[in-house]
């Protein structure tokens, strides 16, 4: 077969909407500071590591997973005081559950709808779906513009809206009452995305009793065990018993129950590190403030959103990359982000060597 007919064939067979995407690139981070992908950068002590391993050596790895990893659940309630009358479906992270969700609802004159920017998952896998994906712009604070969500509920009415709280990449939470005027509004599913609620005050399981059209989304990954990839949704046991038929039988494999049911169990760890991230967020965010080439947004995540005010960005991220410093570029991925950089808080020392580079950079 020449290159010509290959291609050819790829042209045929391959949807033109997906040969247009480009895939979700993570960059080679070998022997750099890591922090551009909001992982916790916080090990366990030789002791809990040995503790892990010796359970991990009782898994039976010929036999196929319990196919609801019902001890992880239990033990996901426990942690996160969520009430009985909820179901609990897990993901290979979040990203499977955003692709459950929208396979549920895909169809002939559907669209997803969230606000942008957020977390580009959203938008891809709609496409993936072949789903029509409506974004709607943040204000110039990256707020919900409640008035163009309410408008856009109404002349589209979409089957599902995904609220990243805290958003992703911004940082900043929604108020409470703009979420409930959009649930509210909505006839299709809300699913407030909390994938960063270890590192706020902020709690919206509340609000899973006033609504019947709202679900929540967490993932174990930012709080130290994005290596496992597991996700979780919760809400009303009649939205999930539907999820859940599209779910793949086992996803979630035996050696990440295993491990997840051991960090549950020390979950007082966890705690203890993001603890000290919010308050290595709050030193972060007011060193940065000192310098007067970046504009500084407030941030209820595990990250800080900064713009480069004299330097491109594009610029300051490869002399950063020169430094053995990984940022995340934003810029270029949307209008409102130009100039933008989103970095990971990391400790005291991580944190400290991030600001020499930048000062030296600046």
């Amino acid at each position: 077969m020449t290159q010509a007919s290959l291609e050819q064939r790829i042209s045929k067979l391959i949807r033109p909407e997906v040969r247009a995407l480009h895939a979700y690139q993570v960059p080679p981070s070998t022997g750099m500071l890591k922090l551009d992908a909001m992982e916790n950068p916080y090990q366990w002590s030789d002791a809990t590591k040995q503790a892990w391993l010796d359970k991990l050596a009782d898994v039976e790895i010929n036999r196929y997973p319990e196919p609801q990893a019902q001890g992880v659940k239990d033990r996901l309630r426990q942690v996160m005081g969520i009430p009985s009358e909820y179901e609990l479906m897990l993901g290979n992270g979040s990203d499977e559950i955003i692709q459950i969700l929208a396979m549920a609802v895909a169809g002939d004159d559907v669209c997803v709808m969230a606000p942008e920017p957020s977390f580009v998952m959203y938008q891809m896998i709609a496409t993936f779906c072949r789903i029509d994906y409506v974004g709607v712009p943040l204000d110039s604070q990256f707020d919900l513009d409640l008035s163009a969500m309410l408008e856009q509920i109404e002349a589209r009415q979409p089957a599902l809206i995904f609220l990243a709280q805290p958003n992703n990449p911004t940082g900043n939470l929604y108020s409470e009452e703009k979420i409930r005027r959009i649930a509210e509004a909505s006839q299709g599913l809300v699913i407030v995305d909390e994938a960063y609620t270890a590192f706020t005050d902020c709690d919206s399981l509340s609000l899973l009793g006033d609504y019947d059209n709202l679900v929540l989304m967490r993932t174990l990954s930012k709080v130290g065990l994005a290596g496992l990839r597991l996700g979780l949704l919760i809400g009303k046991p009649e939205w999930l018993g539907e999820f859940d038929k599209l779910r793949l039988p086992y996803n979630i494999n035996v050696l990440t129950q295993a491990s997840a049911e051991f960090a549950l169990e020390h979950y007082e760890l966890f705690r203890e590190q993001t603890a000290k991230l919010r308050q290595a967020r709050s030193s972060l965010i007011e060193a940065l403030q000192q310098l007067p080439q970046l504009q500084v947004w407030p941030s209820e995540a595990n990250f800080v959103l900064v713009r480069s005010l004299e330097k491109p960005a594009a610029e300051l991220h490869e002399a950063l990359k020169g430094a053995g410093v990984l940022v995340k570029k934003l810029d270029g991925g949307h209008p409102a982000l130009a100039g933008c950089l989103r970095i990971n808080v990391s400790t005291p020392e991580e944190n400290q060597r991030l600001l020499d580079a930048l000062q030296a950079q600046l």
